[in-house]
């Protein structure tokens, strides 16, 4: 019997196969704008082209899955006007949806070398910020108007395909429908499960090499989104954070058997009258591989510099996670950000912290920042937090000159935070302060001339390729922080309060743009395995009353305020997971870590030249040589340090999960 292939059938597949042609035509384009350039195998590369085809034609079959329950529904699809303004208006917005999550995506990957997913939604949090940032960094009023032109197209080839087939009838017998909507639903049904073994086609065969590159190209970033979006949720497992009570317990130097975390210490001299004041200084985007002083050629950080070796100097402080919200929100609770979805700052469920900064008793508490504190729901964890704290933000200070979208610039930031801090030494309150800076962060918004600063115009490529730096932008934001040190501690010193102040200065992170993978000058393996983005600099300056000394430890960003402090000889009880490095409590000096390995969120532990990590959703791990350049997996030849190392981070680990909802006031 000869059955003619109904003509809504073959409208059905036209219209996938033209979705999945546009949908691989975006791929080629991430393909050169991201990829061309590397050095990768040609195996690796087909192999991913493989696969990202077939998620490509999976999302293509998802895309017209209404157009196919047509078939089975409507009868004269071709004769009625009213389902080709429904056909039209749908094609419609299935390609401008697409085409917006492709560039949300390259954009995502540009600034942090991983494809679009769930956790991108944190950006919608402060709408206002976002939409500011991608104005300033993106040609968004240009790509307006290639958008409008693109919805023409659209329209328009979708038209003709619908006028193309409407010449022909459209009506098939009763047998000839039964059958090709078997043979179509069979076809599309293996199109999405896109395999011949049990299992579907799943996100997770992406991560098939050991280049993070080439699994990122992989993945479709539509599918990916919705993916990992079922993940958002975030929780803890009692049992799990109680099996770790010893070794968490051993690294707090609690003497118990029980889950304990409260700590109270107590000093003898902590009455005295001169109280020290303490200025945290959040240093936005730079890591130790930036800085001169670890060997970076540019050698463009003198003050800072010459400051680690005048001050108590943390050389391998690591930070939890590559985020700016997420490490001001570590180092004020003491708890690690290992939210996957959005930041810990953003969710509503875990602010509610008892947190060290507000124990530093008769003390006058401020925090500076140069944009808005709602950023990323910074203010709640500020605010709520910490009784008398006053926020100074974009809007408040007397003088203000708006740099971006980020606010204020550095210079006017330390200019305005030390006009507070010299009235309150002219007063002879103590103060705690917290300055965040932002200027060295994209878009590198720095100004032409600034009392005797001026950017560098020009600098070789390849010179700039040495130092692992990939725009004069970003060498520019380093320059222009280093200077704005300089500048504030000669305005402290001018101002009278700078013998008497304990100066904690930290990265947040390492640049995005500090090419990972492309230091050789300092810890190469440990960039080549993206780990470096976590380790930045820690000093404490204070010349009058601390020496000078380098700690070598591996240490946490959550130890910086109770090292602070015990320096200060401040009375604290600490209720969550940050230590004083700087006893003698015996220990397993550590640094834990919480990071995307081949774009799935995994925890981490590096210690002396060892670092091990397990995923957080597979739960693969690897203990790996930061010696050997190799990045073999050491596990089975070293069994025992293997066992210690995934104790340490999973007791960490379980532990702030357990703490975020269990730390309350």
């Amino acid at each position: 019997m000869h059955f003619k292939i109904p003509n809504y059938i073959r409208f059905l597949f036209i219209n996938i196969f033209c979705l999945f042609g546009f949908v691989f035509l975006l791929r080629i384009i991430f393909y050169f704008l991201f990829i061309s350039g590397l050095t990768i195998s040609s195996g690796e590369i087909n192999k991913s082209l493989f696969l990202g085809l077939r998620f490509d034609l999976k999302l293509a079959i998802i895309g017209f899955i209404p157009l196919a329950l047509f078939y089975l529904i409507v009868r004269n699809f071709f004769k009625k006007e009213i389902f080709k303004k429904l056909y039209l208006g749908y094609v419609n917005i299935l390609y401008v949806t697409i085409l917006t999550f492709y560039l949300f995506d390259y954009g995502h990957y540009e600034y942090l070398d991983l494809r679009l997913n769930a956790n991108a939604l944190r950006f919608f949090g402060n709408l206002n910020i976002s939409t500011q940032f991608l104005l300033d960094s993106y040609p968004i009023y240009k790509g307006t108007i290639g958008f409008i032109i693109f919805i023409y197209i659209v329209i328009k080839v979708n038209s003709i395909i619908y006028k193309a087939f409407k010449k022909i009838d459209f009506t098939s017998k009763r047998n000839s429908k039964i059958l090709f909507s078997i043979i179509t639903t069979l076809l599309l049904a293996f199109g999405i499960f896109s395999s011949v073994q049990h299992y579907p086609l799943r996100w997770s065969q992406a991560f098939f090499s050991k280049d993070k590159s080439v699994n990122q190209f992989t993945l479709n970033p539509v599918l990916y989104f919705f993916d990992s979006f079922k993940f958002r949720n975030e929780s803890y497992d009692f049992s799990e954070t109680k099996k770790y009570t010893s070794v968490i317990n051993k690294h707090l130097g609690i003497q118990s058997d029980s889950l304990l975390f409260k700590k109270s210490f107590t000093y003898a001299d902590s009455l005295k009258v001169d109280k020290p004041n303490v200025v945290f200084v959040m240093l936005e985007s730079l890591g130790n591989a930036s800085l001169g002083y670890y060997g970076n050629p540019l050698k463009v950080t003198p003050t800072i510099d010459s400051l680690l070796s005048n001050s108590v100097n943390f050389t391998n402080h690591y930070i939890h996670k590559a985020s700016t919200a997420a490490s001001v929100f570590g180092s004020i609770t003491g708890l690690p950000d290992v939210v996957n979805v959005r930041t810990a700052s953003r969710n509503p469920m875990i602010i509610n912290q008892r947190v060290l900064f507000d124990q530093f008793n008769d003390y006058k508490k401020l925090y500076f920042i140069g944009g808005s504190a709602n950023w990323a729901n910074i203010r709640a964890v500020f605010q709520s937090n910490i009784k008398g704290l006053k926020i100074y933000e974009e809007g408040v200070y007397k003088h203000e000159d708006r740099a971006d979208v980020w606010g204020i610039d550095d210079y006017d930031l330390f200019k305005e935070s030390n006009k507070e801090l010299e009235e309150l030494h002219n007063k002879q309150e103590p103060f705690v302060a917290f300055i965040q800076t932002a200027t060295n962060h994209q878009p590198f918004t720095v100004p032409e001339k600034r009392d005797s600063f001026v950017p560098i115009k020009e600098m070789d490529e390849l010179v700039l390729k040495e130092a692992g730096s990939r725009t004069l932008a970003q060498v520019n934001g380093i320059r222009y922080l280093d200077f704005n040190i300089k500048r504030f501690l000669e305005r402290a010193k001018k101002s009278g309060y700078y013998d008497n102040t304990i100066f904690v200065f930290f990265g947040d992170h390492q640049d995005h743009q500090m090419g990972v993978g492309s230091v050789k000058h300092y810890k190469p393996t440990e960039s080549k395995l993206g780990v470096l983005t976590h380790n930045v600099p820690l000093f404490i300056h204070a010349p009058k009353l601390l020496k000078p000394r380098v700690f070598t430890k591996h240490m946490n960003l959550v130890d910086m305020f109770p090292t602070t402090m015990a320096l200060a000889k401040i009375n604290y009880t600490n209720y969550t997971l940050g230590v004083n490095v700087l006893d003698t409590i015996p220990r397993n000096n550590f640094s834990f870590i919480y990071r995307y390995v081949n774009g799935e969120p995994a925890s981490g532990v590096v210690k002396d030249s060892l670092y091990y990590y397990q995923t957080v959703l597979s739960k693969k791990s690897k203990l790996i040589n930061l010696n050997d350049t190799s990045l073999n997996d050491i596990s089975k030849k070293f069994p025992n340090k293997n066992k210690e190392m995934d104790s340490l981070l999973n007791a960490f680990y379980q532990s702030t999960k357990y703490l975020y909802y269990n730390n309350k006031k």
